[in-house]
């Protein structure tokens, strides 16, 4: 039994190291599953407009649970039918254009529909409709209520994750590739290379990053796309310590030294022969770096610098509901601020239980 476990590869074990880890496990599982409802949200979600953003100000904040009838009428110009991408990644303009309605009175050519009245006051408030325009009547229950414009809530915390994770994604992305090039020329060249790699990372290792990243947003604007590269500037200096750490002890193996010996250009040495096997250390810090850009997207997004509406973000949704928590709809705020929460953590566990299996000395 233990000649068969030597035989198996460190990453073989490392893995099998990792599925012990419950907390671990289910966290993956939970970041697998956060993630395949944010890609397919369109199709999921109640509201699948563009950003969620069918706006009925008649139902403007109402509780988790709430049920209304709309009556459904015909666009003058109507939309063109979103494709399978389109749909998936951008979402359906609406159709037709929804009244929310108490009760209706349908005569030979034309309909009197009784409005909803969000505060009964004694007032009726009546709209004549022609029969033509009208393509029916749909009922629609809104889980987890709606917001102050009359959005559905459980449709934009639910496309709030695509921002979290793409955001995320990207700024780890751009982190790495920058990381691993200025820790890689340090650690291999050592020398004054290496002097400026060390001087450019304590550099920027003293600046506070919350400040650093709305420095960048500011100088690039606000967006969606200035969030991705203001996030991934900032994160780059950890990689770029590590990797030029692991550099520094790999230096001088034999494998590298052989490699040097066969006439292989420093940039293949370090390509295919170095960093392969220094990926263990780069892959946990990526975990908890994703988590970082998770909270910086959330925090600039808040301070109003980062997504900007109507698209949905965490952030942006505790921002635009915070004053609701001395009233009585708390959740406004509260539950996006939980999201954001919960896939921190994951992210976080994820990280510690990659850390556990890799530094495993059994």
């Amino acid at each position: 039994m233990k000649a068969k476990k030597d035989q198996q590869s460190p990453s073989a074990l490392a893995w099998q190291r990792f599925r012990k880890n419950k907390l671990g496990m289910a966290a993956s599982i939970y970041i697998v599953l956060v993630a395949f409802v944010a890609l397919f949200a369109y199709y999921l979600i109640p509201d699948r407009t563009p950003n969620a953003n069918r706006q009925l100000l008649e139902l403007s904040t109402r509780k988790p649970g709430f049920e209304v009838d709309m009556l459904m009428l015909r666009k003058e110009h109507p939309p063109v039918q979103a494709g399978f991408l389109q749909h998936l990644f951008q979402g359906q303009p609406d159709e037709f254009t929804y009244l929310p309605y108490d009760s209706i009175q349908t005569f030979e050519n034309h309909t009197l529909v009784y409005l909803f009245n969000p505060e009964p006051t004694g007032t009726v408030r009546v709209q004549e409709v022609a029969n033509e325009e009208i393509a029916g009547t749909k009922h629609q229950k809104f889980l987890l209520g709606t917001d102050q414009y009359g959005r559905d809530f459980l449709s934009r915390l639910v496309l709030g994750s695509r921002i979290s994770l793409i955001v995320g994604f990207i700024a780890v992305a751009l982190s790495l590739l920058i990381g691993i090039l200025i820790g890689s020329l340090g650690g291999f060249f050592r020398g004054r290379v290496d002097d400026v790699v060390v001087w450019l990372i304590n550099v920027v290792w003293s600046i506070p990053t919350l400040l650093l990243v709305i420095a960048i947003t500011f100088a690039l604007g606000k967006g969606i796309g200035q969030v991705f590269i203001a996030v991934g500037l900032t994160m780059w200096v950890e990689v770029a310590r590590i990797v030029r750490g692991q550099i520094f002890s790999v230096r001088e193996m034999t494998y590298v030294e052989a490699g040097k010996a066969l006439g292989f250009k420093d940039i293949r040495v370090i390509l295919r022969h170095i960093l392969p096997n220094i990926l263990n250390p780069i892959i946990v810090v990526s975990a908890s770096n994703f988590a970082s850009a998770i909270l910086l997207e959330a925090g600039l997004s808040f301070l109003g610098i980062g997504v900007q509406p109507p698209m949905p973000s965490w952030g942006s949704m505790i921002k635009e509901n915070y004053a609701f928590i001395i009233l009585d709809a708390a959740y406004l705020a509260i539950l996006p601020g939980i999201a954001i929460m919960l896939l921190v953590l994951a992210f976080m566990l994820v990280g510690n239980a990659l850390r556990s299996a890799i530094d495993n000395k059994n």
